[in-house]
Parts: structure tokens; C-alpha cells; sequence
């Protein structure tokens, strides 16, 4: 860890310390892949005949790939079927980039710090297959009581439905959770849920 990352980690293990449970994301959050997400998305476009510009990823961080798909059929005024969209891009992603996977060093050492002492939940926008495999790539696996993904509930981020069903699995008041993100749509879901909240990527 260089020295700049250890101190956002002990910046942020002081502002999680009086949390009961801690909610994190994974894709840009626990784990440095947003970059992987953006090549498998615009090489999915660009099967499909569309130039997709990568900041559309940036603007939906945390949002299923099915409603990504939608944004950018909306955008490229294209019919998409969502479905088979989303699952191209998933294999794009676990074929090319998933085993490549680092860890948000300063954010995941906060978890190992409060995997035995707080509750440690979860919440992505991501499918349970595709995150199961990331989460085993950067040894987070097991490590968490709950995991909250897309398809779990009828609406993702930045709904606080995803939020609010980890504070239900994890038998802890939506007060009491410190949510992990790196985009504007979590920040959203977590605080319509009354979740407190911190910006990885800003601290």
C-alpha cells in the first residue's frame, strides 16, 4: 500500500469506527476494475455497430448492465434486447478482464479490519455470477454476511431498495450502516435509504 492509500484507509477506518454494519460496493469500490467494465462495455457496443462513449459508464456506475443497455439504446436510438446485451458484456468481462482483478487496497483492508467485529454486507449492481468471481479474485470472499446483487431487488441503484434489503439481512437500522462507493447513483440509493455514506474515489 503506498503512502498516500494508507492514509485515505486510516481516514477511512475512523469514519466507519462508530457504524454497526458497513455496506460496500464492489466494481470500482473494493475492487480497481472500472477501467475493465468500460472495454468490455464499448467492445459489446461495438458488435452491435454503436461508438460508445465510456463516460455513459461513468454516469451509471452501480446501475445493472440491463439498465445500462437501456440507457444506451436510448442514447444511440438503437433497440437493444437488454438481456442478450448484458450477457455479452459479462462474457467479454469474465473472458478478458476478470482474473486480471486488483483490490481497492485502502478499502478492502478497511473490511478485513471489521470483518469479526461489525456487520459487513455487500451491495452491487452486478450479477451474483459475475461478482462471486471478482470477489474470489481479490479474497473478499467469505468475508461478508450478505450480498445484495442485481436482479435481488425490483429496482437497482440508485434506488435504496438494494440498501435497505442488506440492512433487513443483516438485522441492522438503515442509521446504523456506513454505505462504500465510488459513484453518484450508490450515494443516491444511500441516502433515500438514511444510510450515511462515503466517496472512496474522494476522499
Amino acid at each position: 500500500m503506498t503512502q498516500e492509500n494508507f492514509e485515505k484507509y486510516l481516514r477511512l477506518k475512523e469514519i466507519a469506527t462508530p457504524f454497526k454494519a458497513l455496506l460496500f460496493d464492489v466494481d470500482g469500490t473494493l475492487a480497481d476494475n472500472m477501467y475493465a467494465h468500460k472495454a468490455a462495455y464499448v467492445e459489446t457496443a461495438r458488435e452491435y455497430g454503436i461508438l460508445l462513449d465510456p463516460n455513459i459508464i461513468d454516469e451509471t456506475a452501480g446501475w445493472p448492465t440491463v439498465s445500462v443497455a437501456d440507457e444506451i439504446s436510448n442514447r444511440y436510438a438503437v433497440k437493444l434486447d437488454r438481456h442478450e446485451f448484458a450477457k455479452r458484456k459479462s462474457a467479454i468481462f469474465i473472458e478478458q478482464y476478470i482474473q486480471k482483478t486488483k483490490p481497492v487496497d485502502f478499502v478492502r483492508q478497511v473490511l478485513y479490519d471489521f470483518v469479526d467485529i461489525r456487520k459487513i454486507g455487500i451491495v452491487s449492481g452486478g450479477t451474483r455470477s459475475t461478482l462471486n468471481i471478482t470477489l474470489e479474485v481479490i479474497d473478499v470472499i467469505g468475508k461478508f454476511e450478505t450480498l445484495v446483487c442485481a436482479g435481488d431487488t425490483p429496482e437497482g441503484k440508485p434506488s435504496p431498495q438494494p440498501f435497505l434489503l442488506a440492512a433487513q439481512h443483516l438485522q441492522i437500522d438503515p442509521k446504523d450502516c456506513l454505505v462504500f462507493e465510488d459513484g453518484e447513483p450508490g450515494v443516491q440509493g444511500a441516502i433515500s435509504a438514511g444510510m450515511s455514506w462515503v466517496r472512496i474515489d474522494q476522499i
